[in-house]
This record gives C-alpha cells, sequence and structure tokens, in this order.
C-alpha cells in the first residue's frame, strides 16, 4: 500500500462523510493538475487538497470551541460565520493527525476558503482546485478550470469575480479577506459589497 493510499483512508476516517471526502479527493487531483500546469509542487499541491476540509464538518460551536482552545485568531466575519474556521483548523489537524511539516502547505490549507492579499502559487492552486474541481456543479466552472490551468492569475480573477457575484445577487456578507484577495488581484468589487 503505498503512502497516499494510506493518507487517503486515513482522510476518508477523519471526515466520515463520502460526498466531503470525494470532494477532497477531486480538489487533490485538480491541484495536483493545476501545480503541473504552473511549476508548483504537485505532490505538495495534492497534499494539500486532500487535507483541505478536515474540520469542514464540525459544528460551529466546535469549530468555534476548537479555534480558541488552539489559540487561532479569530476576526468578527469569521465568529459570525464559523464555517471559515475550519481552514485553519483543517490546517491545524493536518499538521496534528498527519505530521504535515511542509510551512507551505499548511498556509495554503489555512487560505483556501477566504483568500488573502497575498497569496504564494500553491495558495492560488489550491483555492482554485477548492473551487473548480469537477464535482462543484455551477455554470462556468468547467470554462473557468480550463482557464486556470492555461493562466493561475486569470484563474484566480474569474473565481473571485464570481465569487463576488454570487455574494451581491444573494446580499449576502462577504469576509474582508476576501475583499483584499479580490482587490490584489485587480477585481472589482460590486457596488453592493462596498458596505462590507
Amino acid at each position: 500500500m503505498t503512502e497516499w493510499i494510506a493518507t487517503c483512508r486515513r482522510v476518508r476516517e477523519e471526515i466520515g462523510q463520502e460526498a466531503r471526502y470525494r470532494h477532497s479527493i477531486g480538489v487533490a487531483r485538480t491541484a495536483e493538475r493545476l501545480a503541473m500546469a504552473h511549476g508548483a509542487k504537485a505532490v505538495s499541491a495534492r497534499t494539500a487538497g486532500v487535507l483541505h476540509d478536515l474540520a469542514r464538518l464540525w459544528s460551529k460551536e466546535r469549530l468555534l470551541d476548537e479555534a480558541r482552545r488552539r489559540g487561532i485568531a479569530l476576526d468578527a466575519f469569521d465568529v459570525a460565520h464559523p464555517v471559515v474556521i475550519h481552514a485553519p483548523l483543517s490546517a491545524a489537524l493536518a499538521a496534528e493527525r498527519f505530521g504535515v511539516r511542509d510551512a507551505e502547505v499548511l498556509d495554503a490549507i489555512r487560505k483556501h476558503t477566504l483568500g488573502a492579499a497575498g497569496m504564494s502559487r500553491l495558495d492560488e492552486v489550491l483555492f482554485l482546485a477548492d473551487a473548480l474541481e469537477p464535482g462543484r456543479r455551477y455554470d462556468g466552472r468547467a470554462a473557468m478550470l480550463d482557464l486556470a490551468l492555461q493562466d493561475l492569475r486569470g484563474g484566480m480573477r474569474a473565481v473571485l469575480k464570481s465569487t463576488l457575484r454570487h455574494h451581491a445577487d444573494r446580499n449576502l456578507t462577504i469576509s474582508p479577506r476576501t475583499l483584499a484577495c479580490a482587490r490584489a488581484y485587480g477585481v472589482a468589487i460590486p457596488k453592493e459589497l462596498l458596505h462590507a
């Protein structure tokens, strides 16, 4: 049994839900493709992909409690929308339970949900893989993946634009970190989100 298969089996057990596990495998495969297309470390991308959602199914209460217990800094958006805390907690679990020591992998996992003003190539790869893996079903996904495979920054701009439009159309609050990420990539912020 290879180390990769063993890791996948452990992730399946850790997550405990088949749909979320399939998503994690889809993200790992998509991240590996994007990494190979753009000169990033494919093994690092695949590892970040399979481990990125370890805490995604935790309850809001558990996310808040575990983040506070570990001393993870939370802002007002995190407290109001605890689901986003799964990203830094998944990075913590990747280190604690899977022995990941690669700071770049852990940082990509931390940033995969909201993005950040400063994104490394691996950060971009994981952020895009999470949004664009084939299990995701929404208009434009395949075209955005094709773009991202050709132009990583172009893919980032397309996904961020789509994310902002989704939030604006539904009158959803968006994280200041996602807004900062969009600005860093030169994506115009819809006027409906400027109050955020």
